[in-house]
Parts: C-alpha cells; structure tokens; sequence
C-alpha cells in the first residue's frame, strides 16, 4: 500500500466519494492506493486535498515521508 493508501485508510476517507468529487476515476484512485510504481500528480493530490478537506501540504507531508536530500 502507497503512502497515499495508508493516509486514506487511516483517516477512514470513502475512495469512491473522493473519485466522484475529484473526478478521478475509481480505478486511478484505487492504483495510486495500492501501486506503489504509480506516480501522483500534483493536481490530483491538490484535487484528493481538496475533497477530504485538508491543507494540500498535510497530504503532500503524508505522501512523500520518507524522501530526504542525498548526502
């Protein structure tokens, strides 16, 4: 499961509302969930943002932890 999966999981958030409300379709919703090769493009998160009402950077922090400066 993608950060973005567990993000969703934990927070409870209906998949299928956030496709309606985004306009994403069930299945790219569903493999940007579960696929961790599928890229997110930044005016979906802003869109997914946006329908589960909380500040884009909140779900940008969430989706990309993990990711740090080469040293």
């Amino acid at each position: 499961m993608t950060n973005l999966g567990l993000y969703l999981a934990k927070k409870s958030i209906n998949k299928a509302e956030v496709a309606r409300r985004t306009g994403l379709s069930k299945s790219r919703l569903s493999q940007l969930s579960s696929n961790e090769t599928t890229k997110l493009r930044v005016d979906e998160l802003y869109l997914i943002a946006l329908a589960i009402d909380v500040d884009p950077s909140e779900l940008l922090n969430e989706v990309c932890k993990g990711l740090h400066l080469p040293e």
